[in-house]
């Protein structure tokens, strides 16, 4: 049996592409996968939960944390800011397994300047449509913030050329699978 290596990959791509489920299908089948809590200045979803779900930060004390070099990774996304902090990352890898992180484009580049061994992974929709259907049935965001996401989700599709593996969530079974044997093919090497 080989051993594994440990791995930091990046999971990232529109919002509505299914980042978030396929994460969680993954750990499901991959326990040892460290998860990191990301921090954000958005206020909290109904049931999510503070240094759960995301820390939730004021501006002020996200910048603040910004400034003092707390963050790996942080951008500005959908007005609001977030961004993965350097104890949470350093916290997963030393203990010896691999860590995903589930991020915008931006941290997700910002990232692989400061880990160039991580490994990125582009989650894609089928299309255009498929994700404004996904984005409208959540039921989460008003009509203006949709289109916000949609006209941020061409930008970032722009830049999957730059990542180490592009995956299409067309079908979620499909998807788990095959992102279950991107990380396992990538802690063999």
């Amino acid at each position: 049996m080989s051993r594994l290596t440990s791995k930091l990959f990046v999971i990232s791509g529109p919002s509505g592409a299914g980042k978030g489920t396929l994460v969680a299908r993954v750990r499901a089948e991959l326990p040892s996968l460290g998860l990191t809590v990301s921090a954000t200045t958005r206020s909290p979803r109904e049931g999510e939960v503070d240094g759960v779900n995301y820390y939730f930060l004021s501006k002020e004390e996200f910048e603040r944390r910004v400034n003092a070099g707390e963050f790996v990774e942080w951008a500005h996304v959908h007005g609001n800011c977030y961004g993965t902090l350097v104890s949470e990352v350093r916290g997963k890898l030393d203990s010896g397994s691999s860590l995903i992180l589930e991020i915008d484009v931006q941290g997700a580049l910002q990232v692989k300047e400061r880990f160039p061994d991580a490994v990125l992974i582009f989650i894609k929709p089928p299309s255009l449509a498929v994700l404004r259907e996904r984005l409208v049935g959540r039921g989460t965001e008003s009509p203006e913030m949709v289109e916000l996401r949609l006209s941020n989700a061409e930008s970032e599709l722009a830049l999957a050329d730059r990542y180490d593996e592009v995956l299409v969530n067309d079908d979620l079974d499909q998807a788990v699978a095959e992102l279950s044997r991107i990380i396992r093919s990538y802690e063999r090497n």
